[in-house]
């Protein structure tokens, strides 16, 4: 992989020179680090002491809950950021587990670094702080949509979003009913038992690949 180009072509630091990249990685303010399918990148509960950019890869933040249901609260894709909220926290830990769903390269950047350059690059701070505020409110939504409702309102809220998002009520189902079963943090067999009740009481039509709002 060719390393600086891949940082280069991230939002974030496209401003620096090969140069710069460069002279971090050398360093060791910039380290680029590999993570297998089903890798923990941080276990909740660990300190955040660095800036991550993902480069490729698939990351998502998973909260289980007392009756053991994963929910799939959060998900990251190449040139996304981990740990934007937390690094200047007063207390920068992970609150939930981080897990690459793929295999994932990522970018680390030391806190020094990161408060360094954003001293140095009004554009880079600019950069950082738009999608700091953009994904909290995004996470914040998210979290306020699943979390204390049943599982008939969770499906209704996913169903409603793409509704408006693809402008139909033939919804194409772009992940799998697992991941779905993910997302709202319930288990596979009982979002299968609820869209089956939400079927026979006429609500919806289903198949493999999309759900029909009737």
């Amino acid at each position: 992989m060719d390393q600086l180009g891949e940082i280069r072509k991230t939002l974030l630091l496209n401003s620096l020179s090969e140069d710069e990249i460069r002279r971090y990685l050398n360093d060791g303010s910039f380290k680029i680090s590999v993570y297998g399918k089903n890798s923990i990148v941080h276990f909740a509960g660990e300190y955040c002491s660095k800036l991550e950019i993902i480069i490729t890869g698939r990351i998502v933040i998973d909260h289980i809950d007392e009756s053991g249901n994963l929910m799939t609260i959060a998900e990251f894709l190449g040139d996304e950021i981990l740990g934007g909220n937390l690094l200047f926290s007063k207390n920068p830990h992970y609150p939930m587990t981080v897990t690459a769903k793929q295999p994932a390269v990522i970018l680390e950047i030391t806190k020094k670094r990161v408060f360094e350059l954003f001293s140095e690059n009004s554009d880079l701070l600019y950069k950082y702080l738009q999608y700091v505020s953009d994904h909290a409110a995004i996470l914040g939504d998210r979290i306020k949509h699943y979390v204390n409702k049943t599982i008939r309102e969770s499906i209704m809220s996913y169903l409603d979003y793409e509704q408006k998002n693809q402008g139909s009520n033939h919804i194409k189902l772009t992940i799998t009913k697992k991941a779905l079963a993910e997302r709202i943090g319930v288990q596979r067999t009982s979002l299968s038992r609820e869209l089956s009740k939400m079927r026979d009481e006429g609500i919806i039509r289903f198949d493999a690949g999309s759900i029909e709002l009737l």
